[in-house]
């Protein structure tokens, strides 16, 4: 286990992580979330050793690993920038952290043409880097990274340059293979998506604070405070003001529905709605009809996004099949008050649609 407690980087003036603390377990994927700046990158250095703390402690398998330069871990890390030795082959780039570690040539020769046929890599073990293609080196530096069996892997952004169909089998296969080696295994995204389709826990961050840790699902469908919510939303989460009086709520003078809720106080709230949780057509559950102005509309073949205006607040429609509504007209959305993500004054949660049958 990789245990962090109250740990803080300050670099200048200026403190780029501030009071993390985190349990990583082995055999269990733990996902970095967080936009560009969040400080997933400068946790993950400082996790490996490149960097040291300049508050808190860590340790590993309950040994104080602050101040331990990362020669001395066994880590493998993985970066958005794939780095590759130029000079060796492929097969020489994966096999060579075995190599470092005295392996025997039928065991290298064995992980080595593993670890390339898993990553689409076995036409290519003769080439060196600069014959590949861009999401080829990345795949050579993730094999290289499979090979170590180090304790602690670090995988920042790795299928970020990758074409979609590899990107989606790696991200169901991964998982698996550094699970089974027993590793602690720490994978940094910028996609709410992505930290969904891995699953595991996730660790979402915002502007160097962690803001929650847990079951992934449960981080999604539980944000404690707002900041979470939105950190865990693409497309971006729709957000008004509103007032609930006496169960009712109010955008101003427009009615937002029943509060769904009974246990809400009278008082000002803000309400967070998922894309997908609008609709165009009434229904059943969509009761509540908001008049809105539409922006641009894009469709991407199975769904349409639909850029629209509430209250001169950009909001975002997510539907099924293809829908395009003339720019700059008015049109009406339907809301259903059960998928209504709810925040006190202080932008804690107080209601979310996990606490009825309503899907998330």
């Amino acid at each position: 286990m990789l245990e962090l407690n109250d740990v803080g980087k300050k670099v200048g003036d200026l403190w780029h992580l501030r009071d993390i603390s985190l349990q990583l377990e082995a055999g269990i994927l733990n996902v970095l979330l967080g936009p560009t700046l969040s400080g997933k990158t400068t946790l993950m250095r400082l996790m490996a050793g490149l960097d040291k703390p300049t508050s808190g402690s860590m340790t590993f398998n309950n040994k104080n690993i602050v101040g331990v330069p990362v020669r001395k871990r066994n880590v493998a890390m993985v970066y958005q920038q794939f780095i590759n030795y130029p000079a060796f082959t492929v097969y020489e780039n994966i096999a060579s952290p075995l190599r470092i570690l005295g392996a025997n040539t039928t065991t290298i020769d064995t992980e080595v043409r593993k670890a390339a046929e898993l990553l689409k890599l076995t036409d290519y073990l003769d080439r060196t880097p600069l014959q590949l293609s861009g999401g080829q080196q990345q795949r050579t530096a993730i094999a290289r990274a499979l090979v170590k069996k180090a304790d602690l892997v670090l995988l920042d952004e790795p299928l970020a340059n990758l074409d979609y169909k590899l990107r989606e089998d790696l991200r169901i296969e991964l998982p698996k293979i550094f699970a089974q080696t027993g590793a602690v295994f720490v994978y940094a995204t910028t996609e709410p998506q992505e930290a969904l389709l891995l699953g595991g826990k996730t660790a979402t961050l915002d502007k160097g604070r962690l803001t929650q840790f847990g079951d992934t699902i449960e981080v999604y469908r539980q944000p404690q405070d707002l900041i979470t919510a939105k950190t865990f939303a693409d497309p971006p989460l729709n957000i008004a003001q509103v007032e609930n009086r006496q169960g009712k709520l109010f955008a101003g003078a427009e009615a937002f529905g029943q509060a769904p809720s009974n246990g809400l106080s009278d008082g000002h709230y803000t309400v967070a709605i998922r894309a997908h949780h609008i609709a165009l057509q009434q229904s059943d559950t969509h009761k509540v009809p908001v008049q809105v102005k539409v922006g641009t509309s894009e469709i991407t073949g199975s769904e349409s996004f639909l850029h629209i205006q509430m209250h001169e607040q950009p909001w975002v429609v997510l539907t099924q099949g293809i829908h395009r509504v003339e720019k700059h007209t008015g049109t009406t959305v339907y809301l259903d008050p059960s998928t209504y993500y709810m925040f006190d004054q202080n932008e804690r949660l107080v209601y979310s649609p996990s606490q009825t049958p309503a899907p998330v």
